[in-house]
């Protein structure tokens, strides 16, 4: 029987066709890998309205995002008290003063010369021990008994205790003074170089001074937050802000909490940047500029500097927040300048879109992976 054979040049021109054929095919059928949407399907998104977001196309000034402000105190202002207001845990020290025959020291003595009584009219002061200030505000001392001495300062207890005394010591005086306070002090916690107790010395120190009091902080003041709490009222503000705006000072008050902790900001770089990542930031305010040469730009193989995109939660008056989606085209040399006055926010997401001719090259790379292997063969059996 005769034996019909099929040129190899034949064969292998079927097989090209076959290949190819198979490669449309899966080039029509399914999606090529990618990093992402491009930025023409980002702005169809948009529009559709699936997962409604709001896209803000950054052309003009005009269109930039305000500066987010410095947060103001929402604690209650209140006058400076006195730095010698005793209060409950206080620690006092009381002494007497007093001039002939004494109550608490041993002034009093007697002398017989000629049979006659003398008294010593020199002056004794006697300091009693060490008195703590009961839980209910009150204390006790000995011949004038128990005394209110919580809300009152250190001098008002002197006179208490000096017109108690009246009429039974010869002109008594009286010195109060605080060993230990606990009313007029704050407590601060976190990371500070001394956490602990802290008296205030004065009526006039403010956050940044307590702080300072208390050795500072003890990583970088970029990522510090500053909490405060006050009579159920909490505030926090970065230490950075603090220190950018030293009107925003807040005036610390006696038993105020004070915790420093570390919240470093950052953002997220996706797409196709020459490197996706979270970034910290290396200060306490990026501009998007700044944002896009840490994430090394777009990749000029597979980005599209076209289309980069910042995606945020934007807060609303009502307590909402605003899926908000920020266009910038930095194929446009006026977008260089935009992009220094675009302040970037903690936890933003930094998009850089897919190059749509980035499909194309990874369609045809794809080709080349079909066909190298036949072309070899070819080669090969000639």
């Amino acid at each position: 029987m005769p034996t019909f054979r099929v040129p190899l040049r034949s064969r292998s021109f079927r097989g090209a066709v076959f290949v190819s054929s198979a490669a449309l095919g899966l080039a029509g059928c399914a999606t090529l890998p990618s990093s992402g949407p491009t930025g023409v399907e980002i702005r169809q998104a948009a529009a559709a309205g699936h997962y409604p977001f709001t896209l803000v196309e950054i052309d003009t000034p005009a269109a930039l995002p305000p500066v987010p402000d410095i947060p103001s105190s929402a604690l209650a202002t209140m006058p400076p008290r006195p730095t010698d207001l005793i209060g409950p845990g206080d620690v006092l020290n009381i002494t007497v003063y007093e001039a002939g025959v004494s109550l608490f020291g041993t002034a009093l003595r007697t002398a017989t010369a000629g049979g006659l009584t003398g008294v010593d009219t020199s002056s004794s002061a006697e300091r009693l021990p060490a008195v703590r200030v009961d839980d209910y505000g009150y204390i006790k001392v000995p011949f004038v008994g128990r005394l209110r001495a919580a809300g009152h300062t250190a001098a008002e207890l002197q006179s208490m205790i000096q017109g108690g005394l009246r009429g039974m010591s010869q002109d008594p005086q009286v010195l109060v003074t605080i060993e230990q306070s606990i009313t007029n002090s704050v407590i601060l916690a976190g990371e500070v170089t001394k956490p602990g107790r802290l008296v205030l010395a004065t009526n006039r120190e403010s956050l940044v001074d307590a702080i300072a009091l208390a050795g500072g902080y003890r990583g970088q003041a970029k990522d510090a937050v500053a909490r405060v709490q006050r009579d159920g009222q909490t505030f926090e503000i970065r230490l950075s802000d603090l220190l950018d705006a030293p009107q925003q000072d807040v005036q610390v008050a006696p038993g105020d909490r004070i915790t420093l902790v570390s919240r470093p900001q950052s953002f997220s770089v996706l797409g196709a940047p020459n490197k996706s990542e979270e970034v910290e930031f290396p200060r306490g305010r990026l501009n998007l500029a700044e944002a896009v040469a840490l994430s090394g730009g777009a990749n000029p193989n597979a980005g599209d500097a076209g289309a980069v995109f910042v995606f945020r939660y934007v807060p609303q008056a009502n307590g909402t927040e605003q899926p908000t989606v920020y266009h910038l085209n930095m194929m446009r040399a006026g977008a260089y300048l935009l992009s220094q006055r675009f302040q970037m926010h903690d936890r933003d997401v930094l998009y850089v879109g897919n190059a749509r001719a980035n499909q194309l090259t990874k369609f045809v790379s794809l080709l080349s992976q079909l066909f190298v292997p036949v072309a070899t063969a070819r080669a090969v059996t000639q």
